[in-house]
């Protein structure tokens, strides 16, 4: 017996872990600084690991409680009901609920390239298939209503990356309330804003008070440091918000994670820390990298370098973890994550001398 085909399919490829990075190098995990996964180098919250510890003895109960609470707060918090707050393992999760909610086969979506590859592996899993806009490097990736609605044909679904990932690169509100006004009225526009913390640019989750076609995406995993425990949540119309409990994996979002994400949005000068050392870091690497970049408002840089495979693999054996863009189409560029002072510099001092040494490619 076999699989259904899956060679539509490709796999997502993450940035690469300090152990699996240490073991392939025969190197201590300590010695390694890894920046190639868009983490909060200052982990989570005090009150999260707390609440993680006080939340162990419990684990044996689902989490309904947990996960209403949580809901309830979100909704506080952005001045929505409670029914427009979808939590999920992840934003990955809110991506594959939001696919339930609105394709049916055959249906496509219009998303970034480059761009996050799971928008299109959620739109093929659920019998969907997906079609790209480009947000392209000879524009310093710059993202536009223009440029979206180049693309566009009608689809079901249309990804706004804002900040975008790799890139760095923000969507302007006037430019997303332009492509809300403009496509068809059977078209969702779900602006995925996980790193949004880290932006000067508003959150749009208050166009939901305005707009029945559009989404709005988040997540736990960068500003508030909780990646380890996948938890998110999409902000929807409240025209439809009673689809979730239709399209909702039944108890998904962990105990844990719901209690770690309930203490975390409690702890409001451990994101204000998180996001102004990312800010740092971020005029660090542009200011003092031997490469090209470009402006981001992210937790994280892009640089052209040439052969971002070989210095890639040069700065691993030096110590230093960064992400190889070849994945996004982007073979010449490398991605830097922000760290700590410390990291970000060493990170610095070692692609300099990478850069120099590796041949173009």
């Amino acid at each position: 017996m076999q699989p259904r085909d899956l060679s539509a399919h490709a796999p997502y490829v993450p940035g690469r872990g300090t152990e699996e990075v240490a073991r392939e190098l025969g190197m201590d995990p300590e010695d390694l600084t890894k920046l190639s996964s868009n983490e909060n180098p200052h982990g989570p919250s005090p009150k999260a690991v707390a609440a993680i510890e006080d939340a162990a003895p419990t684990v044996s109960v689902y989490p309904k409680t947990a996960h209403t609470d949580l809901t309830e707060r979100l909704a506080d918090k952005w001045d929505l009901a409670p029914e427009q707050v979808w939590v999920s393992p992840g934003a990955d999760g809110s991506i594959d609920y939001l696919t339930r909610a609105m394709l049916e086969p055959d249906d496509r979506i219009l998303e970034p390239a480059p761009g996050f590859s799971y928008y299109s592996m959620s739109a093929r899993y659920h019998h969907g298939d997906a079609v790209q806009y480009e947000v392209s490097k000879g524009d310093d990736f710059e993202q536009t209503a223009d440029r979206v609605l180049d693309a566009y044909d009608g689809e079901r679904m249309v990804y706004l990356t804002t900040p975008h990932n790799p890139t760095g690169s923000v969507f302007p509100r006037d430019e997303l309330v332009e492509l809300a006004d403009s496509v068809e009225d059977h078209t969702l526009l779900v602006v995925d804003e996980a790193y949004g913390e880290f932006a000067e640019e508003p959150s749009a989750i208050d166009l939901l008070s305005e707009y029945d076609n559009v989404a709005v995406l988040r997540t736990f995993s960068k500003a508030y440091g909780l990646a380890g425990l996948r938890i998110g949540y999409a902000c929807v119309p409240e025209a439809w918000a009673d689809a979730y409990a239709r399209v909702n994996t039944p108890f998904a979002a962990s105990e844990v994670a719901c209690r770690a994400a309930l203490a975390a949005l409690d702890d409001e000068a451990h994101v204000e820390k998180s996001v102004e050392s990312a800010r740092w870091s971020r005029d660090y690497l542009r200011e003092h990298l031997d490469a090209p970049t470009w402006e981001s408002e992210g937790n994280f840089v892009l640089a052209e370098v040439g052969d971002a495979t070989a210095v890639t693999e040069a700065a691993q054996r030096e110590g230093v973890i960064v992400r190889d863009c070849g994945s996004f189409g982007l073979p010449e560029c490398i991605r830097v994550s922000c760290g700590t002072e410390a990291q970000t510099k060493r990170a610095v001092d070692v692609l300099n001398r990478v850069v120099s040494e590796v041949p173009p490619a």
